[in-house]
């Protein structure tokens, strides 16, 4: 994973559905990849830079009570 000079990498437990972690693990294999555990991390990273996290958590209207 290429990791930008302005990112942090964080440890964190991620909830998704098992047919999102069925459909990583069957792409891992279909690249020969053998850590699907990196990859997830990999994609999430991706998602989160793709969406624009960062402007989602400054709208303090996104922090749930």
């Amino acid at each position: 994973m290429s990791v930008r000079k302005d990112t942090i990498l964080v440890r964190a437990n991620v909830e998704m559905t098992t047919a999102s972690l069925e459909a990583i693990v069957t792409n891992a294999k279909k690249l020969s990849r053998m850590d699907t555990a990196d990859l997830v991390g990999e994609m999430i990273s991706q998602f989160l830079l793709g969406k624009d996290f960062e402007a989602y958590v400054k709208n303090l209207d996104n922090y749930k009570a």
